[in-house]
């Protein structure tokens, strides 16, 4: 019975000395304010548990008053003990209403763990670090985005704390205990973090349209998954598509009204080493692809076996070079060694990507081009050039590079 007692006292002893700490970072207590629209809720659809919550603290404070055992004094100075405020609080936090929160049942949910791990090994390519890490990047440029929220909140130790928006710095200053609400009133976005100890924290997006603020975040952002240097950076072209002779800066008015046009697009061009063409997917991913709002994906013929296009871009570039050595001829004996041939046709293929249909009879509006560079096409499985995956051929000739 005694350890019990000191183990209550033990904790609510640390729960003030966490909640202290809240207060010495900045947060305040959160003042639950009376609202008469929501008293009358409560009077009209409510009132015997109101009626019955107002005599349980009516007679609590009577209790407490007509105490024959201490005078007056001693009485008044108990409607300020701990119980007494407990239940005070109680009373309160129930004729008032609870602190904005948001509703994940409506809207679109984008999910983040941070900080992101890497676990792989120098003969692995950390695919899913790289795309965690990208999600990662894409939910603080849209809190860049969003900028300082209209509201900071969170509970601890059964109570409510605030934090003064106007000091807010950044959000890996921002303590977190429990679990923190944040709202943006001009966006209405919600977001929550929770945290999962040891500098773990989990974020959650919560909007009615998040891809539309994916989409400015992501503006210019290029991931390379390679086994020699995955990362998330910009897009970079050494040339621009003017430099490029004139049928391939023709041939490249072709590529960017297909894109235009068409929610999927493969695109292949051939050609000798130094014609350019690796130069020319550059070119077009910067000039043509980044103004659209394509997020570009720089594959290795390792990173295209196990790459998924994250569902939350709803505008994807994938670039290849070297396809004649990826998609080889399935008669070959190389070939047949790998599976690479028919992870390439199927990412080629319409069926991952515009068969499914979404519970609600909506198709899935993300938007892919493929642009593949190779030396030569004799290599390449016949397959791969058959009508519905490759819908843009054209051979570089002039010796560009």
């Amino acid at each position: 019975m005694s350890s019990g007692y000191f183990g209550n006292e033990q904790n609510n002893l640390h729960h003030k000395i966490r909640s202290q700490g809240l207060l010495g970072a900045g947060w305040r207590p959160l003042s639950r304010q009376f609202d008469w629209s929501f008293f009358w809720h409560l009077v009209n659809n409510d009132s015997w548990e109101l009626a019955q919550k107002t005599l349980d603290i009516a007679s609590d404070i009577a209790d407490t008053l007509g105490r024959h055992n201490y005078n007056l004094f001693a009485n008044v100075l108990g409607l300020f003990s701990d119980n007494m405020r407990y239940e005070m609080d109680e009373f309160w936090g129930y004729i008032t209403p609870d602190p904005p929160a948001p509703n994940h049942h409506e809207g679109e949910v984008m999910t983040v763990d941070t900080p992101v791990t890497k676990l792989a090994t120098r003969d692995s390519i950390p695919i899913e670090y790289v795309l965690n890490r990208l999600e990662e990047v894409t939910l603080f440029k849209v809190l860049n985005l969003l900028g300082n929220p209209t509201l900071i909140t969170q509970n601890y130790a059964e109570r409510q704390f605030y934090y003064p928006t106007n000091r807010f710095v950044n959000w890996e200053r921002l303590d977190v205990l429990g679990t923190v609400y944040v709202y943006w009133s001009n966006y209405q976005v919600w977001l929550q973090i929770d945290s999962h100890g040891k500098g773990r924290r989990r974020y959650s997006l919560i909007a009615n349209n998040i891809r539309s603020l994916v989409n400015k975040a992501t503006y210019n952002v290029a991931v390379m998954l390679s086994g020699y240097q995955s990362r998330v950076g910009q897009v970079y072209s050494q040339f621009v598509i003017r430099q490029f002779p004139a049928d391939i800066q023709s041939f490249t008015d072709t590529v960017q009204q297909a894109i235009l046009d068409e929610n999927r697009l493969a695109v292949l061009v051939h050609g000798e080493p130094g014609t350019g063409k690796t130069a020319w997917t550059q070119a077009v991913a910067k000039e043509v692809l980044v103004p659209l709002g394509y997020v570009i994906f720089i594959l290795d013929h390792d990173a295209v076996e196990n790459f998924v296009p994250p569902s939350y871009l709803e505008r994807i570039a994938i670039i290849i070079n070297e396809a004649d050595n990826l998609a080889q001829d399935r008669a070959s004996e190389i070939a047949q060694q790998s599976n690479k041939t028919e992870h390439i046709l199927s990412l080629l293929d319409g069926t991952l990507y515009q068969s499914v249909v979404e519970e609600g009879g909506i198709k899935v509006q993300q938007k892919l081009v493929v642009l593949m560079t190779c030396n030569t096409t004799e290599r390449l499985d016949p397959a791969m050039l058959r009508k519905g995956r490759v819908d843009l051929t054209y051979k570089f000739t002039h010796r560009f590079v």
